[in-house]
């Protein structure tokens, strides 16, 4: 994976975004490696989340659908539905993820992937995922919906202590 990636600076938190990489709407991405896929989740992802506590994952061998919910996430604060940017069989699971869940936080898109992918309609997939600088415009507009939430909340308290 290049080390080429917009940042994205919001509060205390630095969004890293690499350009190499393909991404969903539900904050995964895909990465092509040779013939398979490698499959995590999103820097944005995992800040969402907070500590990662434990991820649940396919098996391998299953046969997973690109938009269908693949597992679970947990930390403190939440839990996460992970929904897979790829179709294909499950051909690898990370062991470090299932040993050391927080390294999704401190390394989401090179130590913390979880899945490789063996694709059954990488065209397809990919022509729906967005690429690096269409992601980085979604999460601007996901942190600016959150901002607009938490505005209207703070006002509603006000206006009734």
């Amino acid at each position: 994976m290049a080390e080429d990636a917009y940042v994205l600076k919001s509060g205390k938190f630095e969004i890293k975004i690499p350009k190499d990489l393909h991404y969903s709407e539900h904050n995964s991405w895909a990465e092509l490696e040779n013939s398979s896929i490698r499959v995590g989740v999103s820097d944005f992802f995992q800040i969402l989340l907070g500590d990662i506590t434990f991820v649940e994952l396919p098996s391998l061998g299953e046969f997973i659908q690109s938009s269908k919910e693949i597992g679970s996430v947990e930390s403190i604060k939440a839990v996460l539905d992970i929904y897979s940017p790829i179709s294909g069989k499950v051909i690898g699971i990370n062991p470090k993820v299932q040993e050391s869940p927080d390294i999704v936080n401190r390394s989401p898109y090179e130590q913390g992937w979880l899945l490789q992918i063996e694709p059954t309609n990488l065209g397809k997939d990919l022509e729906r995922l967005l690429n690096a600088e269409r992601y980085l415009e979604y999460v601007k507009s996901q942190i600016e919906e959150e901002r607009k939430r938490r505005a209207e909340k703070e006002k509603i308290l006000e206006e009734n202590p």
